[in-house]
């Protein structure tokens, strides 16, 4: 079977380089799942798909790491065994399978999400096209890479002189490279671009404009990567493959371990707020089981603290002990009738029937009593 390669030199890099942004990917992701599911409970379907997009990078991770037990980043001429040569040339070969898959569909997680703050046509547009071209191109690419050889298997098999097949011109393979490489770039910059003009009619502050804008083009950020990895595509046509496709390797990593964090890092600001939050040092989450469902406080504070948060004395510190505090409550209208005709409608109706997206506005007004009357 063949004695496993040394971990060492380039090797070494590539291992480490896939474990740690297997950890940081696996990080961010689930604390995205965490934030959409508990915090902001909006699940969708942007999420799922970068859940998809993380297991393809685990998978591509792991070939990695495999691949650099068996020889991937050795010279040929440190190989004993051809045997382990053709192991290591299969690991390669699948993590480029799965990493143009994970690639894509994180590129489509993340218009799926700016999808959400699209109102514009012509915004809506752009990002279906860009989904669409990046699915095709990815279709395209892993065509290419499946069917390089033919069998398939002489991909790996081809330095064994008892083997016979066939694979494209290297030519041709680099050329079909080069446009992928582009055409990914172009996608990558237009997802980093367009968030600037979602958010520049926003009614917001400049700052807080920029701040929302860098926010939402993090997920380009692996287009760096692509653009970095150009000039090493060359090496697909050196002889000693392995070792020649190390920068190959180490950038293909880095472009699909960016794109999953970055891309997951756009939806945690609500968990920032909700740490921040002062209900979070009180030992509540911001919810008050005494609500009935879709109803939560504005804030909150510790049952047994001096005060309440019904105290006005909190947020309205000119009151008095003298004074009186009335709450009126505004609940989302619904109809007394069932019949569709009717316009009668109930002005308090009970919890139960508040929706779940409603919204329950409470208002304060403040009587003072003195001695000789209100």
């Amino acid at each position: 079977m063949g004695t496993p390669m040394s971990l060492e030199g380039r090797g070494l890099a590539i291992f480490v380089l896939a474990a740690v942004f297997m950890i940081l990917s696996l990080t961010t992701v689930s604390l995205r799942c965490f934030v959409r599911s508990y915090i902001v409970r909006a699940f969708g379907w942007d999420d799922f798909l970068m859940l998809i997009a993380l297991a393809l990078f685990v998978i591509l991770a792991i070939c990695c790491m495999i691949g650099t037990s068996n020889g991937v980043g050795h010279q040929f001429d440190d190989f004993t065994s051809l045997v382990i040569y053709e192991r290591a040339l299969l690991w390669w070969w699948l993590s480029q399978m799965f990493y143009v898959w994970s690639s894509a569909v994180a590129k489509v997680s993340i218009a799926v999400a700016l999808l959400r703050l699209t109102v514009n046509r012509v915004h809506r547009i752009i990002l279906w096209s860009t989904i669409t071209l990046t699915i095709i191109i990815g279709l395209i690419f892993w065509l290419v890479l499946l069917l390089d050889c033919h069998p398939i298997s002489y991909f790996w098999k081809q330095a064994n002189d008892r083997s016979t097949g066939s694979c494209l011109s290297v030519d041709i393979l680099l050329d079909i490279a080069y446009l992928y490489s582009a055409l990914t770039v172009v996608c990558d910059f237009t997802l980093g671009i367009l968030p600037i003009f979602l958010v520049w009619h926003l009614q917001m502050n400049r700052r807080t404009k920029v701040a929302v804008g860098g926010i939402l083009s993090l997920g380009a950020i692996a287009s760096v990567a692509v653009i970095i990895r150009l000039p090493f595509l060359k090496y697909y046509a050196d002889t000693d493959f392995l070792y020649s496709t190390y920068q190959i390797a180490v950038w293909t990593i880095i472009e699909t371990g960016l794109g999953i964090t970055a891309g997951s890092l756009i939806t945690l600001r609500p968990l920032f707020r909700w740490l921040l939050d002062g209900s979070l040092s009180n030992g509540q989450n911001g919810r008050t089981p005494e609500r009935s469902s879709g109803q939560y406080r504005l804030s909150s504070f510790r049952s047994g603290g001096a005060k309440q948060s019904q105290d006005p004395s909190l947020w309205r510190p000119d009151t008095s002990a003298n004074d009186r505090t009335v709450d009126i409550m505004s609940l989302p209208r619904s109809k007394i009738s069932n019949d569709a005709s009717s316009s009668q409608e109930a002005l308090n109706p009970p919890s139960s029937a508040n929706p779940r997206n409603g919204v329950t506005v409470q208002r304060s007004f403040v009587q003072t009593v003195s001695d000789g009357g209100i």
